[in-house]
């Protein structure tokens, strides 16, 4: 991983415009945008595709990341699938993200051991645990999660009925031993705050999606 800020991309297709065959296209465009630019994790999180349509999607974005690692053999991002173990499995992806009420990271890890061999992903998965709360961010690293995303750290315009966690309760769950990324709010003017909360990266869908990614990167990678 990369030194200072980690930073962690979860994708939403939906939020570009055209049709469903062009926000398909932009997204991996931005797959591969992130990648390039050092992004250190991207989670496919497509939660109202099918299965087989996710599936297919995530294959996709996996031949990007690793036609990219062919071409560049120093690129550390790796591939998330957000809560579908089988699919990351199947697809070659690095890892799953794991919902707050989602099978614990320990049983997540056993599928992967116990189907994994012989596919096309990796052996050694990455496993990232949504949490809402210190209790959370315990029960995560309890069970074996290599990361947690606690969130929502501050307000969200296009969800304001969720109340927002604060800095404080970042603080608190950056006191786990297990590294914390922040989501929800986040921007460039208060990325920092996260980071002197103890957060170890920044979590965004916008902040990557509505910006030039290189732009980004540069700027949270001097906090």
């Amino acid at each position: 991983m990369a030194d200072g800020c980690l930073l962690y991309y979860i994708t939403d297709r939906t939020q570009f415009p055209g049709d469903e065959w062009t926000r398909r296209r932009v997204l991996l465009a931005k797959v591969a945008e992130a990648a390039r630019a050092g992004v250190d994790y991207i989670q496919l999180r497509e939660k109202d595709l099918s299965s087989r349509e996710f599936e297919q999607l995530a294959r996709e974005a996996a031949h990007i990341i690793q036609e990219l690692r062919t071409e560049n053999r120093e690129l550390r991002t790796r591939l998330l699938i957000n809560s579908r173990t089988d699919i990351a499995i199947a697809t070659g992806a690095d890892g799953v993200h794991l919902r707050s009420d989602d099978i614990r990271a320990i049983e997540a890890r056993g599928i992967w051991t116990q189907h994994g061999a012989g596919a096309t992903a990796r052996e050694t998965p990455c496993i990232a645990v949504s949490c809402h709360s210190r209790a959370d961010v315990d029960r995560a690293q309890s069970q074996g999660a290599d990361f947690a995303v606690f969130a929502p750290v501050f307000e969200k315009k296009d969800q304001p009925v969720v109340p927002p966690a604060g800095l404080a309760a970042l603080r608190e769950a950056c006191q786990a031993r297990i590294p914390i990324f922040a989501l929800g709010g986040v921007t460039l003017d208060n990325a920092d705050s996260c980071m002197k909360a103890g957060a170890a990266g920044i979590a965004a869908i916008r902040l990557f999606q509505e910006n030039r990614i290189e732009v980004i990167v540069r700027v949270l990678r001097a906090f």
